[in-house]
């Protein structure tokens, strides 16, 4: 897929223009998903008057095709399938006339082995992500249903599909549920998980249907590219495997993976958005590329610099020496590699942020005497991923442990460069119109919001702000307590593992039993989410840790007025704010949702908003609308710097794809 490069402003200025006016009947998020198709259909000249995004026309269209299909045994619903799928060969598959029937066939095969048939939202869903785009559809709408609309019709229609999801246990989970809808319609489905053999793979990604995580997709894909058997520079070859039978699929490509068709991405925002800063090296393991006396030395000069020889750049995450740091560096006696200035500043820089913006069970945690980064957006463990260039090392140095080996680069890529390699993507998330201006640029497609089946009952309560944490976490529990006392299962919602830790402690204090879901407790993660719906359950959990996964209430809960979302802390973005609080009322469950924040919380302090701790002695700062402004500035700030650090990104890996054009193979 080619990237398009489209103003972000022009949607930004469509959508303002139709709120304050010209499409006033509108919501605005319908008006903001209205402003981006606009765009992708190229009427920059004006407004279209066209309502929503034309996904109702599919609902009558799937009734009307499966009006037969009731009468028909399982054998004749796979002739049917498969009679549908060859129509859909060599056209756009996202056609009506395409689509309708295999959604039909989905939707009947879906009510004979799972018991479910798909709602009309989720039809819309379907349709909207068949035909290229990312769903909004809010927490229990059923977003592992719907997508077995566009799964099951796209591998119908003869392209490999792959199922992309966030974690391990989600891709093995759906996978397992929603296998018997697809082989009710003739196809195969394999899994990718962690851990599996490179044949078990190829096996895997020659069914039908992949389901698999955004990791194990993209590294299998850099596998392939340096993969002399994959003959990636064979295009006859490569598209023959694409749409072979699985049974020649060993035969006729070497490689692990058939051909990039049609990735469909549950939890897109945070697979295309959140993880996209990072880029994805495929790397292992080679001589260390620094001595460990030469760590230790470059620890110690880092341990003589004073608070003027450095600034630490919160909302970059990055440090600089000053002037006077550079002239104490150069006034230092040092030998061998540490003799050149360039070296020096650069080891000396990396040992100050090891120590002061890389912290225990925040960015990484310690087990089995290892170091295991911990992903920011979802709290997990990213197992197997390292830091480059002696970081890895200082870390472990400064937690006394065992340096790790060295490593070399194989192959890298981005999330941004891999994904607009299919010919289609296609997604859903219950939070993602935030972010449509980016993806419209960097990957091509628009974002449509699919309505609730029922309506949402969730209470937005107001936020309470506090001069410091400490008062803050007493609150917290003690609304914990009440609520949990009258019936109410709670979730308190953390940005890291040591949040976690200082929630547990004052429910401790609060004498409140609880359980807690975070990085460290990953294995828990099912058991711990099946019951944190049952009446008076306290759970804690680390950033959107369980997300993906349904919190079901029980009677008692219901009655008590279903499940409250406590948020601790303020994200770096609202869009992640929004995805906790979509933890509650799902699916016309009662619910509420309140935040927690402290003037002192390090948001406000990464991005220069904390002068308003210093004024709360002489302003009502609490109820203020000024404090309820500065943490949305907060976000506002941080939200610019991970937009500008994806682009960054994307232009860095332009750059090096265009200096290593000259090869005849950029990758």
């Amino acid at each position: 897929m080619s990237s398009t490069h489209m103003p972000e402003f022009r949607a930004d200025r469509i959508a303002r223009l139709a709120w304050f006016g010209h499409e006033a009947e509108l919501s605005r998020s319908e008006v903001f998903d209205k402003g981006v198709v606009a765009l992708q259909a190229g009427a920059l000249a004006g407004w279209t008057r066209t309502r929503g995004l034309q996904t109702r026309s599919i609902v009558d269209a799937v009734a009307r095709a499966g009006r037969e299909l009731g009468g028909m045994c399982d054998a004749e619903i796979i002739l049917q399938a498969r009679q549908s799928g060859y129509a859909a060969r060599g056209d756009d598959p996202a056609k009506l006339c395409h689509v309708a029937p295999l959604f039909a066939l989905v939707s009947e095969v879906a009510f004979r082995k799972l018991g479910m048939r798909h709602y009309p939202v989720q039809l819309r869903g379907g349709y909207a992500m068949m035909r290229g785009q990312m769903a909004e559809m809010q927490t229990g709408e059923g977003k592992t249903l719907t997508a077995t609309l566009a799964a099951g019709a796209m591998a119908l229609s003869g392209r490999p599909v792959h199922v992309v999801t966030v974690n391990d246990y989600l891709a093995a989970r759906d996978a397992e549920e929603m296998s018997p809808v697809y082989e009710g319609l003739g196809l195969t489905v394999g899994l990718v998980v962690e851990g599996m053999s490179a044949q078990d793979r190829k096996r895997a990604y020659a069914a039908d249907i992949t389901y698999c995580t955004n990791k194990e997709l993209a590294f299998d894909f850099l596998k392939d590219r340096i993969d002399p058997s994959a003959g990636n520079g064979h295009l006859t070859r490569r598209v023959r495997s694409m749409y072979d039978g699985v049974s020649n699929q060993s035969e006729t490509v070497g490689g692990m993976m058939r051909g990039l068709a049609f990735a469909l991405i549950d939890e897109a925002d945070s697979v295309l958005i959140d993880e996209a800063r990072t880029p994805l090296i495929l790397s292992g393991e080679g001589p260390a590329l620094f001595d460990p006396d030469l760590l230790h030395q470059a620890e110690q000069l880092s341990r003589r610099l004073g608070q003027r020889d450095f600034r630490i750049i919160g909302k970059e995450r990055r440090i600089e020496l000053t002037a006077s740091g550079i002239r104490r560096l150069e006034e230092a006696k040092v030998g061998g590699l540490l003799a050149n200035r360039a070296a020096r500043e650069d080891l000396v820089t990396k040992a100050l942020s090891a120590r002061h913006l890389f912290f225990r069970d925040e960015q990484y945690l310690v087990r089995d005497g290892k170091v295991e980064i911990i992903d920011e957006y979802t709290g997990r463990v990213m197992t197997d991923r390292f830091w480059v260039d002696g970081l890895q090392q200082l870390i472990e140095q400064k937690e006394g442990l065992e340096l790790s080996k060295g490593r070399i680069t194989l192959a890298r890529t981005t999330y941004q460069r891999f994904f607009r390699r299919y010919d289609r993507i296609a997604g859903m998330s219950g939070t993602i119109r935030e972010v449509a201006p980016e993806l419209w640029r960097t990957y091509g497609v628009a974002v449509a919001t699919i309505p609730t089946n029922r309506k949402v009952l969730r209470r937005m309560r107001t936020t309470r702000i506090f001069s410091t944490h400490v008062q803050k976490w007493a609150a917290i529990a003690a609304e914990a307590k009440r609520l949990s006392e009258n019936g109410n299962p709670v979730l308190i919602g953390t940005r890291t593992v040591a949040g976690s830790k200082l929630a547990s402690r004052a429910l401790d204090n609060a004498g409140l039993s609880h359980v807690v879901l975070s990085a460290e407790h990953f294995a828990e993660e099912a058991e711990i989410i099946s019951a944190a719906g049952r009446a008076g359950q306290v759970t804690i959990a680390t950033d959107m840790a369980g997300r993906g996964a349904d919190i079901s209430l029980d009677s008692e809960s219901q009655k008590a007025g279903g499940l409250c979302v406590v948020m601790s802390e303020a994200h770096d973005s609202m869009r992640i704010d929004r995805q906790l609080a979509g933890r509650a009322g799902r699916q016309g469950d009662p619910g509420q949702f309140q935040p927690f924040l402290a003037l002192d919380d390090q948001l406000l302090a990464d991005y220069g908003i904390n002068w308003i701790l210093r004024a709360a002695s002489w302003i009502k700062t609490l109820r203020s609308p000024l404090a309820r402004y500065s943490f949305r500035r907060a976000q506002s700030k941080a939200e610019a710097v991970h937009v500008q650090m994806r682009r960054d990104l994307l232009k860095q890996d332009e750059v090096l794809n265009d200096a290593m054009s000259f090869s005849g193979d950029p990758d």
